[in-house]
């Protein structure tokens, strides 16, 4: 079994990704009561009975070495507005960091969707596993039918791969059902390009970060 990996944050200009907690429950679940309307694909723990499942769900996987997730802190407000995780870790060299990833399991409030979080959460996210970890391959999976999470994945610059059928199984309230699932993936070699990319845009957007991308914790 893979040793688990010890918590880190990573911190940017917008959002800061703090290892998971069962402390961040009340406010997770004030988080994921926002419009829940705008969670149509996206598994999203509703009130706190639920926020303290799903947080002890991930948290029995990373001592176990299968994921390392985090709560995504707003930092403007000071405000959880979210999670997100790598998982799927993969070690093919023996060493105690992977080398190959998935990033996923990300939900953000309503509030904070359509903004520089996710963006900046991603390329923090990214920048460790290549930069920290030094990684040959990130993927990000989503639902076939997701489109707009389809399309916020081509615009990180990252390559579609094909889709799995029936990959994933969708365990929703009155909907459960195997999803296809869209693939798709960064490699190390497209990596420099990719993280310029995510520079600019955050630029653009009003945040900003030296040339090599932003800080991030070593792993």
């Amino acid at each position: 079994m893979p040793t688990p990996i010890e918590p880190f944050t990573l911190t940017g200009v917008h959002v800061q990704l703090e290892p998971l907690a069962s402390e961040h429950a009340p406010d997770l679940a004030r988080a994921g009561a926002i419009d829940r309307s705008s969670y149509s694909y996206t598994p999203v723990p509703d009130g706190l009975a639920e926020a303290e499942r799903y947080i002890d769900w991930l948290l029995t996987d990373r001592d176990r070495g299968a994921v390392v997730p985090f709560a995504q802190r707003r930092l403007d407000t000071g405000e959880l507005v979210g999670c997100t995780r790598y998982l799927e870790l993969r070690h093919w060299r023996g060493r105690a960091v992977p080398d190959e990833v998935e990033i996923g399991g990300t939900w953000l409030a309503s509030t904070a969707q359509r903004t520089a979080i996710n963006t900046e959460a991603k390329l923090l996210l990214l920048t460790n596993a290549f930069e920290q970890w030094e990684v040959w391959r990130v993927a990000i999976c989503t639902d076939a039918l997701n489109q707009r999470s389809r399309d916020a994945i081509e615009r990180l610059g990252a390559q579609f791969e094909g889709i799995l059928r029936s990959h994933r199984l969708v365990n929703q309230p009155g909907e459960t059902r195997p999803r296809d699932t869209a693939v798709y993936s960064i490699i190390s070699a497209e990596w420099p390009g990719v993280r310029d990319g995510l520079v600019s845009r955050l630029a653009r957007s009003g945040g900003s970060h030296p040339p090599g991308g932003p800080p991030s914790a070593p792993g």
